[in-house]
């Protein structure tokens, strides 16, 4: 049958689309007529290129492409799915795809620099030497100093100030890699505002007892995508 939408999912930094979670949220999705594109970014998964030479701006890059693809091969996003630094990516240009009618921001950060901080912490040569090792998941990752540069020259909160589609926050508030702190203060930044702009149509989800990569509760991913489904019917259902 025709899909009631067309999405993306973007995945987490050093992820890739066949990540658990993303799978099974998207073929959760696609069970109730909802069609999702999962796809690498730039140097990971299937995708070629150097990962160490990425960075947030490419990032975007990559999901604009990926839109480019829907859009000419199905029909353009009308929605976005992201995790964690892909989250960020997806909320970062949603305001600038008109197709896209809704967000969904799962276990996202709420800044880009914290991870700049994060990688320089793990190996100072990064800064020092312009490059250095750092040890993510079990594996060994390039990181270049332009990567951390570029992650310092974005301003989320800044896009996420202007806006105004409906968001859909999940979170839980014992992620061991980002702090609950982070999507409370999207949250914020997407509701509470002076000025012109109006609050977005934001809503947050605590998911108590998650981890970042929801692996551990077997409950948790049928409990999300059913959610993530429900949400997707109000707001960016044809």
């Amino acid at each position: 049958a025709e899909p009631r939408a067309h999405g993306l999912f973007t995945h987490c930094f050093t992820c890739n689309k066949d990540l658990k979670a993303i799978v099974r949220i998207s073929r959760g999705l696609a069970a109730v007529g909802f069609s999702t594109l999962r796809y690498d970014l730039t140097g990971l998964g299937g995708s070629q290129g150097d990962f160490s030479q990425t960075n947030f701006s490419t990032n975007q890059l990559d999901l604009r492409a990926a839109s480019n693809f829907l859009g000419r091969e199905h029909a353009s996003p009308q929605y976005l799915i992201g995790h964690s630094f892909g989250g960020a990516c997806s909320l970062s240009l949603a305001g600038q795809l008109d197709s896209v009618q809704a967000v969904v921001s799962l276990a996202s950060p709420s800044d880009t620099s914290h991870l700049a901080d994060l990688l320089a912490k793990r190996d100072p040569e990064i800064v020092s030497q312009g490059t250095g090792r750092v040890n993510i998941g079990g594996r060994e990752y390039t990181i270049a100093k332009q990567m951390l540069d570029d992650f310092r020259s974005h301003d989320l909160p800044a896009n996420l100030r202007q806006l105004a589609k409906p968001v859909l926050l999940l979170h839980s508030p014992d992620d061991e890699t980002l702090g609950f702190e982070h999507v409370m203060r999207l949250y914020g930044l997407l509701t509470q505002r002076l000025g012109e702009v109006p609050p977005a149509a934001a809503s947050l989800v605590c998911l108590p007892g998650a981890d970042h990569l929801l692996i551990k509760n077997p409950a948790d991913l049928p409990f999300v995508t059913h959610l993530i489904a429900a949400w997707l019917g109000r707001f960016a259902a044809t």
